[in-house]
């Protein structure tokens, strides 16, 4: 019988390259630059690391098509690395692999890695998936903003939500995650906006405009993860371990039922179920302490809530208007500046939302450290559109809470 991961694994080490258009760098010059973090936080030569995964999903302007080129650029002592993709799910797939090789006593300590060169491909959003084949899409057409949209029309007509109070809501995210971003020297996008500037902006897709979606960037974010026992070993004595780790993947019934009725993601409500059985949490408003979320779109982050469990269903607009998920709110969420700010260099997301969760829980966000004792904290990574997508959840907190 499974018994799950909880505090069986924990974080060494974690580290994040400074997002943005980092044109002067390539993908392995990302690499090095959250590596070398990585390293000196876990305390470690680079020669006791067992395995690593991989998170990237361009190859063709990125890493390649293997693990090789990480473990040439990081001089890996000749590990398996294994490349992932999930999406843009596909840093946290990269934490999954690592932590489930610890997990096992597969490896002793292992590497999570994410990095992704969007710049490059020379698009202004993320680029279309041209590889020969129309399985990457599954026969879905569109732009993400588009599908999006539709999202926030499914939920705005489901709750009967007026026009403007959407707009005023999903704004407040915007406006909320870039006043958060201000602070944080490693985001891409570190310039306060008001709600005016939200709410005019020109639209993107109707109700989405230009604030309401996330930048493209270039970036690397990693974590090394270990035993518990083996970290105390090393000398660590405040202990970050993972509490629960949950991925689900669309198997078409959001296309292909009349059960879905386009207004939440069917996936993150399967994830954020099971991560909280295996985490032990009961009443999600009261026990998380912050949390980072995929916020492709501002009304990403608002449905999302739902999907989580801290806001009722239709109720996470008052919640959002209210400010319980702003910086010094009830549960903050993207307190570090989120995608929206970050943008979203795919294979790092993932891994940069867990590293933000790390850092609060040490104490060691600085002028954006939450003045409270985080204990838990949740990130939720979504990949795909909102009618096929995977969703990863992971918990991580203090030892023995």
């Amino acid at each position: 019988m499974a018994s799950g991961i909880r505090d069986k694994v924990a974080i060494l080490g974690m580290g994040c390259a400074k997002f943005g258009e980092r044109w002067s760098a390539g993908a392995d010059d990302l690499a090095v630059e959250a590596f070398e973090e990585a390293l000196a936080d876990a305390n470690i030569d680079v020669s006791e690391i067992g395995a690593a995964w991989l998170g990237v999903a361009f190859d063709t302007v990125n890493i390649g098509p293997s693990g090789i080129p990480l473990a040439m650029a990081l001089r890996l002592p000749n590990i398996p690395v294994t490349k992932v993709e999930n999406y843009c799910a596909s840093g946290s797939e990269a934490f999954r692999g690592a932590v489930y090789a610890v997990a096992s006593g597969a490896v002793d300590i292992a590497l999570a890695f994410g990095v992704e060169k969007l710049k490059d491909t020379g698009y202004g959003g993320l680029p279309v998936r041209t590889r020969g084949t129309n399985w990457d899409m599954m026969g879905v057409v569109g732009s993400a903003p588009g599908h999006f949209a539709q999202l926030a029309s499914a939920y705005r007509a489901k709750y009967g939500i007026e026009k403007d109070l959407f707009k005023r809501a999903i704004a407040h995210v915007s406006v909320k995650s870039h006043d958060n971003g201000a602070k944080n020297p490693k985001a891409h996008l570190r310039k306060r906006v008001t709600m005016d500037q939200v709410i005019n902006a020109p639209y993107i897709a109707e109700p989405l405009g230009l604030f309401d979606c996330c930048g493209v960037s270039d970036g690397a974010a990693c974590a090394i993860v270990t035993t518990p026992e083996i970290a105390r070993a090393l000398g660590k004595r405040e202990l970050v371990t993972v509490k629960a780790l949950a991925v689900s993947t669309s198997n078409g019934w959001e296309l292909q039922g009349s059960g879905w009725d386009g207004s939440y993601f069917h996936t993150t409500r399967v994830a954020a179920k099971a991560a909280y059985q295996e985490a032990g949490i009961t009443n999600p408003r009261e026990q998380l302490s912050l949390m980072e979320v995929h916020d492709c779109f501002s009304v990403t982050e608002l449905v999302t809530m739902e999907d989580l469990g801290v806001s009722e269903n239709g109720g996470a607009v008052k919640d959002v208007l209210d400010g319980i998920f702003d910086a010094d709110g009830k549960i903050p969420c993207q307190i570090d500046g989120g995608l929206k700010c970050f943008g979203h260099p795919i294979g790092a997301s993932g891994l940069r939302m867990i590293y933000e969760n790390y850092l609060q829980i040490l104490g060691r966000a600085g002028e954006r450290q939450r003045p409270d004792e985080p204990v838990y904290g949740l990130s939720h990574n979504l990949g795909g559109m909102p009618n096929q997508n995977v969703s990863a959840v992971v918990i991580v907190g203090r030892e023995g809470a």
